[in-house]
């Protein structure tokens, strides 16, 4: 028994070790990738672009209360400041965050630009929390639990079209369907995620 105790006693240690490992890793990495940036290196931004872009939309897409839209546009914008403004990155979630801050400010002036009214939320609206990790984590929680709610097919084609950014026609093609009848049930779709998740937000509130 003695023996058995000493062989699973170094377990967390190593495990603490590799999840260290990993970590530095991937600081190394935002940090490399983001002078790559800087210097105005094409494939680095493309990297950017495909490692950050679906997170971003599902941060916007919550923040804009459903809005689509404006998701896409404030995704746009954001790699847009990056590919101008970014110069370093301290880790991987300090890159992160200058990301999402971003995303934020940008809503925030197509709120103003747009005079949005109450119904929806500005960046002063939201509720402060001292960890921008923690309320990122929130909403991508609260984009999940909406969609999680919804029927399997609808949710499918929600995937397919802002996540895995199919066509209307390649859609079809996977529903057996006219791409009109895409468009339709895209819509409809589209209109229960603004719903569920102004509804969560608002519980949430």
């Amino acid at each position: 028994m003695l023996l058995l105790v000493r062989e699973q006693t170094p377990r967390p240690i190593v495990e603490a070790a590799s999840l260290k490992t990993t970590s530095a890793s991937a600081d190394a990495d935002a940090r490399r990738l983001a002078a790559a940036v800087a210097r105005g290196d094409e494939a680095a931004f493309r990297q950017l672009y495909d490692r950050y872009h679906r997170r971003l939309f599902c941060l916007a897409l919550v923040l804009g209360r459903g809005n689509d839209s404006l998701a896409h546009d404030t995704v746009q914008a954001v790699f847009m400041t990056a590919a101008a403004k970014l110069r370093r990155a301290e880790g991987e979630e300090h890159l992160w965050n200058w990301l999402a801050r971003v995303a934020r400010q940008q809503l925030t002036k197509a709120f103003r630009r747009q005079q949005r009214d109450s119904a929806v939320v500005s960046l002063a609206d939201l509720p402060e929390c001292p960890d921008a990790v923690e309320a990122d984590s929130l909403l991508e929680e609260s984009l999940d639990a909406a969609l999680l709610a919804m029927d399997a097919e609808e949710r499918q084609i929600i995937e397919w079209f802002y996540f895995d950014r199919l066509s209307h026609k390649e859609i079809a093609k996977q529903l057996n369907a006219t791409p009109k009848a895409v468009s339709s049930r895209l819509e409809r779709a589209r209109a229960k995620l603004r719903s569920l998740i102004t509804r969560r937000l608002s519980h949430d509130a």
